[in-house]
């Protein structure tokens, strides 16, 4: 059975805000299966409803940042710990008015059925335009190293012994390598270009989270040191390029 592709709670949120139509539609796809999100701006606790009420949309320019530790972050000093904490982040213009939003999940239940309380921090910033082009880039770019990124990832797959994997990896494997992004997360109207990177992207960061679960078929600390290494270049081509997927800036 083919796998159900997961996106960022930021990606999401920022492909709403851009897009006319239903704030119902908004809410269930950036919420999905947690508790009613939250927004925290200036001491004050609104839901995800009535603060997008209150924002109104669709905004001016999204863009959306899914740093780790270790890589430059484009987000503006303010709250650039924090996106680096939550791996994530949506920086928003809606007219005067210039935004982050970093969100603190709260995991809750079990393995079996877990839960997440959902709050996000919205900050006012300075304008982050310039550092977000000059990280994130152009789709087409994006787009281009990902289709480089699935080769190096193949190829360290396959030099490095991922056929003496135990055999659910490689059922894992094949599920998402024929996954689809699930109906109804994505708005109407998204450009086909975006949405196939956004498949793309999502499917080979899926790809990688497997690969890295253990050390395949590696034979010693050096072969997995380099399949490491390898795999985290993949992952960050791929979360660039669904940054850039969910990015909306004007140019000029």
């Amino acid at each position: 059975m083919a796998a159900s592709l997961d996106l960022p709670r930021s990606v999401l949120l920022a492909l709403w805000l851009t897009a006319p139509g239903s704030r119902d539609g908004a809410l269930a796809a950036v919420q999905h299966d947690d508790e009613p999100h939250a927004v925290t701006s200036e001491g004050e606790t609104l839901a995800l409803d009535a603060w997008l009420t209150w924002l109104g949309s669709p905004v001016d320019e999204v863009a959306v940042l899914l740093p780790v530790p270790g890589e430059p972050v484009a987000a503006p000093p303010e709250v650039s710990g924090a996106a680096v904490e939550a791996g994530e982040c949506v920086l928003l213009r809606a007219g005067a008015r210039s935004l982050a939003l970093v969100p603190e999940v709260e995991r809750f239940g079990s393995d079996l059925e877990p839960g997440h309380l959902v709050t996000w921090q919205a900050s006012p910033v300075p304008d982050w335009r310039t550092a977000v082009w000059a990280q994130v880039g152009t789709l087409e770019d994006a787009e281009r190293d990902l289709r480089q990124g699935l080769l190096t990832a193949t190829e360290a797959l396959v030099q490095l012994g991922v056929e003496r994997w135990r055999p659910d990896a490689a059922d894992d494997i094949a599920s998402v390598r024929d996954g689809a992004l699930p109906a109804g997360r994505l708005p109407g109207g998204v450009a086909g270009q975006r949405v196939r990177v956004l498949s793309s992207a999502a499917r080979l960061r899926a790809i990688v989270a497997l690969a890295t679960q253990d050390d395949g078929g590696a034979v010693n600390l050096w072969q997995a040191d380099q399949r490491s290494t390898a795999l985290r270049e993949v992952d960050r081509v791929a979360r660039r390029a669904m940054a850039a997927a969910a990015t909306q800036l004007r140019r000029g």
